[in-house]
């Protein structure tokens, strides 16, 4: 029995010293490929953010075009300032000036180059509301009881067939002068059932087409005129009060009146836009200057890129969606009120690490048993993140000097926050949640 036991034993110990070899060769496996995936990861976020800056096409692209432009001139002028003097220094200055001009001007033309882009995507857009066109156009169709198809055209499509056969006329090129007038003269009587600004547009550039082709004008000078006719025919065909198919193939307010309560003005280009196509932070007032506007005036002064914090709120919101417990404040807080939290108040590094790479940290909860909010938060790299998410006892595992600094943090938050009205309610019940506990 000795002889056995003595055996077993062996063979037992040599199994768990197998075993545990094969687990750490397996965890060094695992570990030795998730630095690969890191290090993947990190060269392929530099390689496409290198050709955003190579080939910019993007509005987030040419902010960080801009951004690494004001970065470059404040250390070329620090360096100037640092090295030379006198008129040197105003001369190099002025070489710094002249050299910052033509890289704005090739930025430039970068960003005409990805008009054009958008202008092919547009017409690609044009293309599919043409087909949405020709379902106007279409019979209406049912089954019967014994599989056949039943066509039929009503007055709405028969109208519809006649927008597009016209509209088809107007943009065949290379006809006779004779049909094209005949069409001109289809298309002005048909626009001509309707009274009203659009239509007498469309005619006044009918007319004007018809007697510049009288005078022998040559075609090529004709293409801009023929393309404002085309335009306006489709916006034509597009209002169901003239093509009434139209209707119920696009959304179309039933009240148009209800559209000027949802339009603002901005002050800086002087245009009506939608409430979208305002950037309003959470401790605005007041509806201020639109995104274009504010992007013209960050190329001209401040010049800041805002992509690295949209990353962290993007996905600081999809966290909180995952939460499923209706957390509100995250989708109060903009752009410009993330950018204040991370530079302000977290000093653009983990909490823990202190890495200030913004690609690698993330902002979750500090304590993941309420909602977010800028009192209840930590910014950490991904894998510090997870592992805060895992602990169900902050006081036992961070030290007091460190929960002392991120009550500090949040405290610094609180006050600067509160200053906002949306806020303040969120606030209020974070503080009677504090009090009850």
């Amino acid at each position: 029995v000795i002889v056995i036991q003595k055996y077993f034993r062996r063979w037992h110990a040599a199994y768990l010293v197998q075993n545990l070899k094969e687990q750490r060769r397996l965890r060094l496996a695992q570990e030795a490929q998730e630095e690969l995936q890191k290090k993947w990861e990190k060269e392929e976020k530099l390689r496409r953010e290198y050709e955003k800056k190579l080939n910019p096409k993007t509005r987030e692209d040419f902010e960080l075009l801009y951004h690494d432009l004001q970065l470059w001139m404040q250390e070329e002028t620090e360096r100037i300032n640092r090295t030379l003097t006198g008129a040197k220094r105003k001369a190099a200055l002025y070489a710094l000036l002249e050299e910052e001009t033509e890289l704005i001007a090739c930025i430039g033309m970068h960003k005409l180059s990805a008009n054009l882009e958008n202008q092919k995507k547009a017409i690609l857009h044009f293309l599919e509301f043409y087909k949405l066109f020709l379902k106007c156009a279409q019979p209406r169709r049912w089954k019967a009881f014994d599989g056949k198809i039943t066509e039929m055209d009503t007055q709405n499509s028969l109208r519809g067939k006649e927008l597009l056969e016209i509209y088809r006329s107007i943009n065949l090129k290379d006809i006779p002068k004779d049909e094209r007038i005949s069409v001109l003269l289809t298309l002005k009587w048909t626009v001509k059932e309707h009274e009203c600004k659009l239509t007498q547009e469309i005619v006044a550039l009918i007319d004007r087409e018809i007697d510049l082709m009288s005078r022998e004008v040559k075609e090529c000078n004709l293409e801009g005129l023929r393309k404002r006719i085309c335009t306006l025919f489709l916006q034509y065909i597009k209002t169901p009060e003239f093509n009434p198919q139209v209707a119920g193939l696009i959304k179309v307010p039933q009240d148009p009146l209800t559209l000027y309560k949802n339009v603002y003005f901005c002050h800086s280009c002087e245009k009506y836009l939608p409430p979208s196509e305002f950037p309003i932070p959470a401790s605005s007032h007041t509806i201020g200057r639109c995104r274009s506007c504010y992007q013209l005036d960050n190329e001209a002064r401040k010049r800041e890129a805002y992509f690295k914090y949209r990353l962290i709120l993007e996905n600081l919101r999809k966290s909180e969606v995952d939460y499923q417990d209706d957390s509100k404040i995250v989708f109060l807080v903009q752009l410009p009120d993330m950018q204040y939290l991370i530079e302000n108040i977290w000093n653009c590094q983990s909490a823990l690490s202190a890495c200030s790479d913004l690609y690698e940290l993330v902002m979750i909860r500090w304590d993941k048993q309420h909602e977010w909010s800028p009192w209840n938060t930590i910014l950490l790299t991904k894998e510090e993140a997870d592992a805060h998410l895992k602990l169900h006892n902050l006081q036992k595992t961070y030290e007091a000097p460190f929960i002392y600094k991120i009550e500090q943090k949040h405290i610094r938050a609180k006050n600067y926050f509160a200053r906002i009205p949306a806020m303040a309610s969120f606030l209020h019940r974070s503080n009677n949640q504090s009090n009850a506990n």
